[in-house]
């Protein structure tokens, strides 16, 4: 390696001499020279930014627009515009008591998803404003069968009001490259300013849309995205040259963004931060949110809209209307004969207030396992239903179904719906095998007995501090180690061959924080006795292999994983208590 000077020739003006360290550098510039020589008019925004073809424009936009040639004479790149530093919000946010700046920032909004984030704002608002309040009395603020994803994006959205941050909403392409200074074209450059937001929320579709827009900005402002993930991201799939190398590529992933970037549904993997939603099934009583008290009927309804889900679970359900009677919501095209049993009362597709009469009526929401993974049991559960679902043997995973095939995450799916199995599970979550009669039947026995219950990180407070909780303390610009949550949190687990840190940690109570991997990254931390210590790309590193008695370091944090197992390594887990939310 070694440093050169090259002179690109004079620009109408301007000496130009570029200081190059590596001669690699060179001749890419060169080629770039030429291909922007060869395809300036393939994007306007070439031409926006005043290329023309000449060697000088083009050189004038390496250096002036994009960051890749060296700055001119009296310039760096922190001068360009995108580079810029837009003025600093000073103001400190505080908790609000009114949801009328969230409705103001979507009134000139009338697309089907904002109508539903409205609606189920405002049908919820009491809540979050009580639930803010309750907020605003604790220390901690002193300190620091609904539509899924729009069920996110709604409670997000009445959250961070709350919270007191102020929001803009983009629903369109057109509209994002306004809000976000788009050059005009097809997206091969810079915006033409500094986003002026703090943070972004999107998910898969528009993190594409953005990288579409921004050009080089993308790499420059992405720790600044919030991904909406229903299913989760592992490591593993996230950094792209390991995926690549490793098979881990999908349609999903590879976009080399800090796992804990990726919002999830559930807390599928604490690799990725949870985000959640909110079960409309709590009330206020006195000064708590505690779960509703329904008066219920004996009742079960079933979760499937579609006829295709009930294939092969007639028995199943039909042993479940012996004690229950038995409601579907299955939708009937024009024209089409269902072919449900007898015992079914169908209603056909109900609206979102219709359906929750019903659950509330309900002792048992039954699933059949399929759709995988929603919100609909959880809500079903907030409103006094025990919910019961097929367990599957052997677990459904990328490697045997095709839901989950080419999804960005090596999970073993044990039942219809993981976390309402492992987490709230026995006695308002029942796992059954559907072939199994007596299963069933001592499952239902026990379930006409048993209360309704909301799980804490459901309900608007639950919500609230894990949000507050991320915009405290999650800072991925920041080039330093994390600090959140303190060494102080830390357990460390040597765990059993071919468990993974998130079976590890669980085993003794606790959560796999990959933000705490840092401390464990070292020989000292590892205090075995090692015949070899290889650092490496690997996302199963740092572990111990007992044979040849090989510790491995990790050379790249991108790729610190809970998630990840091997029958040949005893992961070293980084593990902590859980927080409440």
């Amino acid at each position: 390696m070694y440093v050169e000077a090259i002179s690109t020739g004079f620009c109408t003006g301007t000496n130009s001499i570029y200081i190059i360290h590596t001669s690699l550098r060179r001749y890419t510039i060169y080629f770039y020279c030429y291909f922007l020589q060869a395809q300036w008019e393939s994007d306007p925004c070439y031409a926006f930014y005043g290329v023309d073809g000449t060697t000088c424009s083009i050189l004038t936009y390496l250096s002036q627009t994009e960051d890749f040639c060296p700055p001119q004479d009296g310039r760096n790149h922190s001068s360009l515009p995108w580079h810029q530093k837009p003025q600093a919000h000073t103001e400190k946010t505080e908790i609000r008591k009114s949801l009328l700046p969230l409705y103001e920032a979507i009134s000139n909004n009338s697309s089907p998803a904002i109508k539903f984030i409205r609606s189920r704002v405002e049908k919820m608002s009491e809540r979050w404003i009580q639930a803010g309040l309750r907020m605003k009395e604790s220390t901690m603020v002193e300190r620091g069968g609904p539509l899924g994803e729009l069920v996110q994006w709604a409670d997000l959205s009445a959250c961070l009001t709350i919270l007191g941050h102020n929001l803009v909403f983009s629903t369109s392409q057109h509209q994002l490259h306004s809000l976000i200074g788009a050059a005009p074209g097809r997206g091969s450059c810079p915006i033409q300013r500094p986003l002026t937001f703090d943070l972004i929320y999107t998910d898969y579709h528009g993190l594409a849309h953005l990288q579409g827009a921004m050009g080089l900005a993308f790499k420059h402002y992405q720790c600044r995205f919030r991904i909406l993930d229903s299913f989760g991201t592992e490591p593993a799939f996230n950094f792209a040259s390991y995926a690549r190398s490793h098979g881990y590529k999908t349609l999903w992933g590879s976009w080399d963004l800090q796992p804990l970037q990726y919002m999830t549904m559930f807390p599928h993997t604490p690799d990725n931060s949870f985000l959640g939603f909110v079960s409309e099934g709590t009330v206020r009583k006195g000064s708590e949110l505690e779960p509703a008290s329904y008066k219920k009927d004996r009742i079960a309804v079933v979760y499937g809209k579609q006829e295709y889900m009930w294939q092969g679970k007639y028995e199943y359900v039909k042993v479940i209307s012996e004690e229950l009677e038995t409601h579907a919501t299955v939708y009937q095209p024009p024209g089409h004969t269902l072919h449900l049993p007898s015992f079914i009362r169908n209603h056909g597709l109900l609206t979102q207030e219709h359906f929750q009469q019903l659950l509330r009526k309900a002792k048992l929401f039954v699933g059949l396992g399929f759709p995988y993974e929603g919100p609909a049991p959880i809500e079903a559960i907030g409103m006094g239903c025990v919910f019961i679902q097929p367990r599957f043997d052997p677990p459904h995973s990328s490697a045997n179904n095709d839901f989950y095939k080419g999804k960005p995450t090596t999970r073993q799916i044990s039942s219809q719906h993981p976390y309402a199995e492992k987490f709230i599970g026995k006695p308002y979550v029942w796992t059954v095998d559907v072939t199994n009669k007596t299963d069933i039947h001592e499952a239902i026995k026990a379930i006409l007995r048993s209360e309704s219950f909301t799980p804490q990180e459901f309900t608007c407070v639950g919500m609230l501090k894990r949000v507050l909780g991320y915009i405290t303390h999650q800072n991925f610009c920041s080039k330093s180690v994390p600090t959140w949550p303190p060494k102080s949190a830390l357990r460390v687990h040597l765990g059993p061959l071919g468990q993974s840190c998130v079976s590890a940690c669980r085993r003794s109570s606790l959560v796999c924080e990959p933000a705490l991997f840092h401390h464990l990254n070292t020989p000292a931390a590892l205090r075995l006795s090692c015949a070899s210590m290889l650092p490496e790309l690997n996302h199963l590193f740092p572990s111990y292999s007992p044979w040849g008695r090989q510790c491995g370091l990790q050379q790249e944090p991108l790729l610190f994983s809970c998630a990840g197992s091997d029958p040949s390594y005893r992961r070293l887990c980084p593990c902590r208590s859980h927080l409440t939310g």
